[in-house]
């Protein structure tokens, strides 16, 4: 996949208000011009703003299943922003969560077995990550199928475990004459199984530059109120994993202090997709 917007160095992208600087993870955006969380990120950050005055916005390139990717973002801007980006770096919100992925998949789904849909398979694939990003996975595809009308939605991973040879082998012992591969991710897979059909990129690149047109402008208008999006990024692994897992009866609350103007997303159900670009949060003051 080419860029999201053609970047005069790797993860950075024009932009008339901000220097904005894409940041990728194991969903594979360096296929879109992100650069890598951690010293890469900071190395283009540091750039950014000795080349000028503007604000440097960074955009999460996630697709829904990597809430680390934008934690690590958050604390590189919270330590950069110690020193010399001090007022001049806001987090945008990520390029998209789990109902836009589930969104978007349904759409090339439905095309890509228009043809014969009692004979089609369809396979949903990214790279491999962690096993609560992977599961994550299993869940959309079933949520594919579920409001759908697909015979069968499969999940294979680039690298795991089941590989994308696997998983079209399940799809053809399961009765598929034909298997759709979708992507999951940015990237196109390493190796593409024969007889498979490649729907190509999950975005095309106008969709892809106008999501994080939308997220930058979102995030511009959040720091022109004094909010710059890290303390929310923050807490974005929050209840993910093990690490936060209770007990029956162990649930609990989490207040916000009254001045951090907490940002709460609301989700949608598989009913209610939006189209690119279309966010929408609650501020809690």
């Amino acid at each position: 996949m080419a860029a999201a917007v053609a970047p005069e160095r790797p993860g950075r992208a024009p932009e008339s208000a901000a220097t904005v600087i894409l940041a990728g993870g194991h969903e594979g955006a360096a296929a879109a011009g992100a650069v890598s969380a951690g010293r890469p990120l900071a190395e283009a950050v540091r750039r950014a703003l000795a080349a000028s005055p503007e604000p440097v916005c960074v955009v999460p390139m996630t697709l829904g299943r990597d809430p680390g990717l934008i934690a690590d973002c958050a604390r590189a801007l919270r330590w950069l922003g110690r020193d010399e980006g001090r007022g001049r770096l806001v987090l945008a919100p990520p390029f998209a969560t789990v109902d836009h992925l589930t969104a978007w998949l349904r759409t090339a789904a439905l095309k890509a077995v228009r043809e014969a849909p009692e004979t089609s398979a369809v396979l949903v694939t990214a790279p491999a990550a962690g096993p609560f990003e992977d599961a994550d996975l299993f869940r959309v595809a079933r949520l594919v199928r579920q409001y759908g009308h697909h015979r069968w939605v499969e999940v294979a991973f680039d690298g795991g475990d089941p590989d994308l040879a696997e998983g079209v082998e399940r799809c053809r012992r399961l009765g598929a004459g034909h298997v759709a591969l979708i992507r999951a991710a940015f990237a196109a897979p390493a190796e593409m199984p024969a007889g498979v059909l490649d729907t190509g990129p999950l975005l095309s690149e106008a969709a892809l530059a106008q999501v994080v047109r939308a997220r930058v402008q979102e995030a511009l208008h959040r720091l022109a109120h004094g909010q710059d999006g890290i303390t929310e990024g923050l807490d974005a692994e929050h209840g993910h994993g093990y690490a936060h897992a209770h007990g029956p009866g162990g649930d609990h609350g989490h207040p916000h202090g009254g001045d951090q103007g907490h940002e709460h997303g609301h989700a949608h159900g598989p009913g209610h997709p939006h189209g690119p670009g279309h966010t929408h949060g609650h501020s809690h003051h």
